[in-house]
C-alpha cells in the first residue's frame, strides 16, 4: 500500500502575526505564495533565477534566543523552507500611520527611485542592514534592550537623532551586491545605504524582538513521515528520512535546484531539506582542521574560510550577491559538483575533505566515510554518492597550528564549536605587508585564488583558479592547485602540480609550469568564454600569482587606488 504524500499547512508571520497558507506545493516558491496567494505585489520577480534582486524579502530566524536576519531571493526559495520564520516584504515596513521605514525614506531623501521596479527589493536589502548594524546599537528597540552581545557597525554607533551613519560606503557596496539597478544608478542608492542610520525610526516601524521570538516558539513547524515537505531537525532524523525517501528531492539554500523550478519548469513530488538539521549549522573548530556542516550558509561558511585564511575576503564578497549568499551553503554548492561553481577550486587547493554519512539500517546508527574533494565527482554533475548517502561536512585545514593553550579541548574529541552566526573576519594585509598565511613545516604559504568573470559583482566565472603553495629556501615544497570552469568537474591540476614540486621558485620554472597548466585540460567554449580565451587565462593567473609572490602589490584590485594607478603611469 502506498501512502499519499501530503503537505501540511504554511505558517510564518508577517507584522508580528501568524500567516498560515493551505495545498502549498512542496516545489512552489515563496514569491509565487507571496504574490498570488497573499497578493503581496510589492515583491517583483525580474530574474527568476536569483541575479537581480527584485523580488528580495528579509526573512527572521530564532537563533540562540536571538532574531537574525537574511535578505533572501524570494523567486527561487521554496515556501516552505520558511515555515517557522518571520518574513519582512516592503508592505511590512511603513507603520499603520503611514510613515516610512528609515530604510524607506533614505531612498527618497537621496532620489534613489527611477523607474522603481528594483525599489522594493532594494529597501528590503537595505532593510536588512539596518537591522543588522543599526537596530542594534539603538537605545532601545520598540520598547526593548538591544540584543546582549550586538556589535556597533563599522561605521560607529547610530542612535536616534545622533546624525551617525552607522554603514560604510564599502560595506553597502558589498550587501547591496545582489541588487541590480538598470536606470537611477547607484551613487544616490549607496547614499541612502549610509543616509538611513541618521534618520528617526518612526514609532510602529521597529521590529519588537521579544514578541517576535515569542511568536516564533508559538508556529515552531514538527516533521511527519508522510509529508511532501520534509525539514528534519536532527541529522539522525534527516538521514532516516533520506533512507525511507531515496528518491526525494534534496535541497539546502535552493539557489541552484531553484531555477530548476523557475527556469527548467520540473516539479518534485517530495523535498528533503537539510537546512533544519541543528548539527550541520555549526562550524565547528579543531586543532588541525576546522568542519563546515552542510547547512551553514555561504556567508558564515565564507567567514570562517576568512577568518583562517585573511586573503580570501574579496574573493568570497565576489561569490555570487549577497541574498545568494545568505541562502546558498557550501554543502550544497560541494555536493552539487557544478564545473564553474567557485568554492571547490579554493577547497581543493586547501585540500579539504567531505563526509558523507548515511542511516545504517542494520545497525541502526549514523555510518560514514570520507574522502578528497576532488575525488567526490565522477562526471558532469555526478559523484560517487549513493542514493542513500549525504554530504554532510566540509573539513579544512588550518591555516596555522595552534599551541595546546591557544586551542582549548571543549570536551568532544578536542573541538571547540562556534555557531556559524559568531565567526569573526580578519583584515587583510596592507600592499607591501607579508601576503602568506603562516610558516608551515613546509616552509612559507602563499594562498591565492583568481575569480574571472564579465561583472566583478553577482557573475558566473569563465576561469577560477586556486594556487596553495609552500617555500623553502627558494624551493617550492608544497603545492596544490584546483581549477573551476576548465573540464567537466572541478579539477585538481595535478600535472601542474608535478611541474612544481621540488624546483626553484623561479621565472624559469614558472614560465614551464605555465605552458603545462594550460595543455593539462581542454576546456569548452561557451557564452561566458572561448576554449583558447580559458587555456590563455589559466596560464596569465599562474604568472601572476608569480608575480604577486615577488611583491607586486599594484596588480590586486584591493590595492588600486588614485596613487597606485598614478604610480604606474
Amino acid at each position: 500500500m502506498t501512502l499519499e504524500k501530503t503537505t501540511r499547512p504554511l505558517t510564518f508571520l508577517r507584522r508580528g502575526q501568524p500567516v498560515t497558507v493551505g495545498n502549498v506545493p512542496p516545489d512552489r516558491t515563496l514569491l509565487q505564495v507571496l504574490r498570488e496567494d497573499l497578493h503581496c505585489t510589492g515583491t517583483k520577480e525580474g530574474c527568476g533565477e536569483g541575479d537581480c534582486g527584485a523580488c528580495t524579502v528579509v526573512i527572521g530566524e530564532a537563533v540562540d534566543g536571538k532574531l537574525t536576519y537574511q535578505a533572501v531571493n524570494s523567486c527561487i526559495k521554496l515556501a516552505h523552507s520558511v515555515d517557522g520564520m518571520a518574513v519582512f516584504t516592503v508592505e511590512d515596513l511603513s507603520s499603520d500611520s503611514g510613515e516610512q521605514h528609515p530604510s524607506q525614506e533614505a531612498l527618497v531623501q537621496c532620489h534613489g527611485s527611477q523607474c522603481g521596479f528594483c525599489t522594493p527589493g532594494f529597501v528590503m536589502s537595505l532593510f536588512g542592514m539596518y537591522q543588522r548594524y543599526i537596530a542594534p546599537t539603538l537605545p532601545t528597540a520598540c520598547g526593548s534592550l538591544p540584543p546582549e552581545g550586538a556589535l556597533a557597525p563599522r561605521g560607529g554607533p547610530s542612535a536616534l537623532g545622533s546624525g551617525g551613519k552607522g554603514i560604510t560606503r564599502e560595506q553597502a557596496q558589498v550587501d547591496l551586491s545582489g541588487n541590480l539597478c538598470r536606470c537611477t544608478g547607484y551613487r544616490p542608492i549607496l547614499d541612502a545605504a549610509q543616509q538611513m542610520g541618521s534618520l528617526p525610526l518612526p514609532p510602529g516601524c521597529g521590529v519588537d524582538e521579544a514578541v517576535t521570538l515569542a511568536a516564533l516558539k508559538s508556529i515552531r513547524p514538527k516533521d511527519q513521515a508522510g509529508d511532501a515537505y520534509l525539514r528534519p531537525a536532527t541529522l539522525r532524523a534527516l538521514l532516516q528520512a533520506r533512507s525511507s525517501h531515496p528518491k526525494a528531492q534534496i535541497v539546502a539554500g535552493c539557489t541552484d535546484v531553484g531555477l530548476w523550478v523557475t527556469k527548467m519548469h520540473k516539479r518534485f513530488s517530495q523535498v528533503l531539506d537539510v537546512t533544519a538539521a541543528r548539527e550541520l549549522r555549526r562550524v565547528e573548530t579543531y586543532p588541525h582542521h576546522f568542519a563546515i556542516g552542510a547547512a551553514v550558509n555561504l556567508t558564515d561558511a565564507f567567514a570562517a574560510l576568512v577568518s583562517e585564511y585573511p586573503p580570501l575576503k574579496t574573493f568570497a564578497q565576489r561569490f555570487a550577491g549577497l541574498p545568494v549568499r545568505n541562502a546558498g551553503t557550501l554543502g550544497g554548492n560541494v555536493a552539487n559538483g557544478s564545473p564553474i561553481g567557485d568554492a571547490m577550486p579554493l577547497l581543493i587547493a586547501l585540500g579539504a575533505n567531505v563526509v558523507l554519512m548515511r542511516w545504517d539500517r542494520k545497525r541502526q546508527q549514523i555510518a560514514h566515510r570520507e574522502l578528497r574533494l576532488e575525488d567526490l565527482y565522477t562526471g558532469y554533475r555526478t559523484n560517487v554518492m549513493k542514493a542513500d548517502e549525504l554530504l554532510c561536512w566540509i573539513k579544512v585545514p588550518r591555516a596555522v597550528r595552534p599551541s595546546p593553550q591557544s586551542s582549548p579541548a571543549s570536551g568532544r574529541g578536542g573541538k571547540t564549536g562556534r555557531p556559524a552566526s559568531e565567526v569573526s573576519s580578519i583584515p587583510l594585509p596592507l600592499a607591501g605587508e607579508d601576503w602568506g598565511e603562516g610558516r608551515t613545516k613546509e616552509g612559507q604559504a602563499f594562498l591565492r585564488v583568481y575569480k574571472i568573470s564579465k561583472r566583478f559583482d553577482d557573475d558566473i566565472s569563465a576561469v577560477c583558479l586556486a594556487i596553495h603553495m609552500s617555500v623553502a629556501g627558494g624551493v617550492v615544497t608544497q603545492v596544490s592547485i584546483g581549477a573551476g570552469g576548465v573540464a567537466a568537474t572541478p579539477v585538481r591540476a595535478c600535472q601542474t602540480e608535478a611541474a612544481l614540486l621540488g624546483q626553484p621558485w623561479t621565472a624559469d620554472t614558472v614560465m614551464a609550469a605555465t605552458a603545462t597548466l594550460r595543455a593539462e585540460f581542454k576546456p569548452i567554449s561557451d557564452m561566458r568564454a572561448s576554449a583558447h580565451y580559458r587555456q590563455t587565462v589559466l596560464g596569465n593567473l599562474l604568472q601572476r600569482y608569480w608575480l604577486e609572490s615577488q611583491g607586486m602589490q599594484h596588480i590586486n584590485l584591493e590595492s588600486l587606488n588614485a596613487a597606485t594607478l598614478e604610480a604606474m603611469v
